[in-house]
């Protein structure tokens, strides 16, 4: 059996065309991924930049309900473990990659450009004007918000309790009052007198009553601190 003569010519053309293919591959992939990247800029753009919104176009048939929130939902919660809900150019913390492609997916599925994003975050993590959970939302219209992605870790299991006399000014005057209860109980008897008396006991009460008040306006007003009503959508460090 003979063999088939080597044609040079062919094996050319094949190894032109093979190349060729192989370019044509790589500059689709490299287009694919400049266009990925264009997008990746413009929605980090778009957050740093906090560019506002009433609403975004979605479509509502691809939306989870679960992850709808009305703006009376987010200012309770905010209210209560005294968080902040401000606008995403606010946001000093780095944003996770996964926040970005929840973006770009929601993008692509709803056929539109989000914008208006906003963030749901203790003080600390805003870069705030002077005047550990965070959630990333887009707004629907209407008051209502979706929820893109949460990131980081939980809350501490007692910040609800702990930020509870900050939640107004008569949880705070509660709160001072049994602290001087509690002072008071655990204050030495017989310091101002041999045979204490219900008498003494409220005197001592009443000082130590107008010293934790004293202390706590103090700090509230140095510090620039106010109630969860008045900070949790203020862009103000001293709201």
């Amino acid at each position: 059996m003979l063999l088939k003569k080597t044609n040079i010519e062919e094996k050319l053309k094949r190894l032109k065309e093979k190349k060729t293919s192989e370019q044509s591959i790589l500059e689709s992939v490299k287009s694919i991924l400049d266009k990925d990247n264009q997008t990746e800029d413009r929605i980090l753009e778009t957050l740093n930049s906090g560019e506002y919104t009433n609403g975004n176009d979605f479509n509502f048939d691809l939306l989870e309900t679960d992850k709808i929130y009305h703006i009376n939902e987010i200012k309770s919660i905010c209210i209560d473990y005294r968080l902040r809900f401000l606008d995403s150019k606010y946001f000093k913390a780095k944003l996770p990659y996964e926040a970005i492609s929840k973006i770009k997916a929601l993008e692509k599925a709803h056929n539109t450009e989000l914008k208006g994003f906003k963030i749901i975050a203790p003080s600390k993590l805003f870069k705030l004007e002077n005047a550990d959970d965070p959630l990333l939302f887009a707004p629907i219209g209407n008051g209502y918000f979706y929820l893109v992605h949460k990131w980081g870790n939980d809350l501490n299991p007692f910040r609800k309790l702990l930020m509870w006399p900050y939640k107004n000014f008569g949880n705070l005057i509660f709160t001072v009052f049994i602290l001087s209860i509690l002072a008071t109980a655990l204050f030495p008897e017989g310091i101002f007198s041999n045979k204490p008396n219900s008498s003494q006991a409220g005197m001592i009460f009443f000082f130590i009553f107008k010293s934790v008040a004293a202390m706590v306006i103090y700090y509230g007003f140095a510090a620039g601190k106010n109630f969860n009503h008045a900070i949790w959508n203020s862009k103000y460090f001293n709201a």
